[in-house]
């Protein structure tokens, strides 16, 4: 399951590639459609392998990119700690 999603704003992305190319994971690559300028924009390839690191919208020099990590994935990450065997400090961090 993917930890995290990317949210594309077509309109101002030049197809730089800086997203791609820097992107840990290899989730995005160039579409074959054009946005309103003529750019082939990014998207997801590999939507299941995306850690939300947000690195494509660090590289981003237009703003067009943001990366973001999904909050259920997170809430699924903390269940097994209700389980009941709680730890001392996390007892204590309450």
């Amino acid at each position: 399951m993917a930890k995290g999603s990317v949210k594309i704003v077509a309109e101002r992305c030049k197809a730089c590639g800086f997203c791609v190319e820097f992107c840990p994971t290899h989730v995005l690559a160039l579409s074959s459609a054009f946005n309103a300028k003529g750019y082939h924009t990014p998207y997801m390839v590999h939507p299941e392998k995306c850690s939300g690191c947000d690195l494509c919208g660090m590289y981003c020099p237009d703003f067009a990119i943001f990366g973001y990590k999904d909050p259920s994935a997170e809430k699924q990450a903390v269940t097994p700690a209700a389980s009941g065997t709680e730890t001392k400090e996390e007892q204590d961090a309450r």
